[in-house]
């Protein structure tokens, strides 16, 4: 009999050790929630300069966030400018194609832009789009990023709204 104890003893004891071993402290993670979370104090400056995006002077509604993600964070930024000006930020990022219309655009598979107040650019009727691998194009500025899309929606009195999305 004391040898069923001392195994039952042996296995509460490996499975408390295991249970703690697998959670993270406070001091691992702080508060956070578990994956995907949205970064605090992340906005639009942290953004722009991952992507290293310029937000032209005189820019409107700038907003951006960080969603981190256990292997590749999210980075989100968007705001309103002159429609020549949104252009010329997409070219920048030397994309392979032009900006285009897509024919078909499939619903987002998340809300991400939602996060900021925003609809989702693939769901704007008319928004043009263009997509980018930094280091397919060797664009060495943007090293650290995997890829970037970006949306071009004209808005009235010669401004855009410009969504950029990378990780």
């Amino acid at each position: 009999m004391p040898h069923k104890i001392t195994r039952r003893l042996l296995m509460v004891l490996a499975a408390s050790l295991l249970a703690s071993s697998c959670s993270a402290s406070d001091g691992d993670r702080g508060t956070r929630d578990p994956y995907p979370y949205w970064e605090k104090g992340a906005g639009a400056p942290e953004v722009a300069d991952f992507m290293k995006v310029d937000v032209p002077a005189g820019a409107t509604e700038v907003k951006g966030a960080v969603q981190a993600n256990p292997q590749e964070d999210v980075y989100l930024l968007s705001f309103v400018t002159g429609a020549e000006q949104a252009v010329q930020i997409a070219e920048d990022l030397r994309s392979e194609k032009p900006l285009r219309t897509r024919a078909v655009d499939l619903p987002p598979d998340q809300e991400l832009f939602g996060h900021l107040g925003l609809p989702e650019p693939q769901t704007l009727k008319g928004a043009r789009w263009a997509g980018v691998c930094p280091p397919c194009v060797k664009d060495h500025r943007r090293g650290n990023v995997q890829w970037i899309d970006v949306y071009v929606y004209d808005m009235a009195g010669g401004k855009a709204r410009v969504y950029l999305h990378a990780f």
